[in-house]
């Protein structure tokens, strides 16, 4: 079996890197690409095609719509999908708007990654003073670069809230408790909807899981990776 992480916005492999190894403890860890396509649809497509065979999908944030597209185009490749930190709400009407100034604001001028303050109002709350944290998410930003940063801004985030029934797969759905960007009310949305999902909170942790609690959700993901039927 193997382990497929999918990051977020703006976001690459670096994400996992306090986690990757021990999740490698439950088989080969591959990690996803979505910086090359512009909708939801499309990254899942790319995953799918250089994923393995079968696989366990792990969804951080935007990365949980990708897993769960994926999932509904594969089943019979997906044996379990973890959601984290993800929601499967549309994006607000506020939420369009902002973007589409940030998308304005970089075809005009330089592309100087995520602001400060948007990467520190991802953290938890006692977290919004450090550097060397929020330093690490703006590099993943600018690895990533102008191109992606257009992409994924402009993508159009659908919700999938109505499709959530047709989840056939075991599902396990982690959230921060203090996530100010995706509140635990999303995730409970998703385990109410996707029959037989398990949700499982952080406390102490805002929206940045892997980075801000990367024992902790290891843990819960390979406790739920072992009760899974062979």
């Amino acid at each position: 079996m193997s382990l497929v992480l999918i990051p977020g916005f703006m976001a690459d492999a670096g994400l996992w890197d306090d986690m990757a190894g021990a999740l490698s403890a439950a088989g080969p860890v591959v990690h996803a690409d979505l910086s090359r396509d512009d909708s939801i649809p499309a990254m899942a497509r790319r995953l799918l095609a250089e994923a393995p065979e079968r696989v366990v999908l792990v969804g951080f944030s935007m990365g949980g719509y990708v897993a769960r597209e994926a999932a509904r185009l594969a089943p019979e490749r997906v044996r379990g999908l973890v959601l984290v930190a993800t929601s499967s709400r549309p994006d607000t009407r506020e939420q369009i708007v902002a973007k589409r100034i940030a998308v304005e604001r970089v075809e005009a001028g330089h592309f100087a990654g995520l602001s400060r303050a948007a990467v520190a109002a991802s953290l938890h709350p006692d977290r919004a003073g450090d550097e060397a944290m929020i330093a690490r998410i703006r590099t993943m930003g600018m690895r990533l670069g102008r191109d992606a940063f257009l992409r994924q801004s402009r993508l159009d985030r659908v919700g999938d809230g109505a499709r959530l029934s047709a989840i056939a797969c075991p599902t396990l759905v982690i959230a921060g408790r203090q996530d100010a960007l995706r509140g635990v009310a999303e995730s409970e949305e998703l385990r109410d909807a996707i029959p037989g999902a398990r949700l499982e909170i952080v406390e102490g942790s805002g929206h940045m899981l892997p980075l801000e609690a990367p024992g902790a959700l290891a843990a819960f993901i390979l406790a739920w990776l072992g009760d899974l039927p062979p």
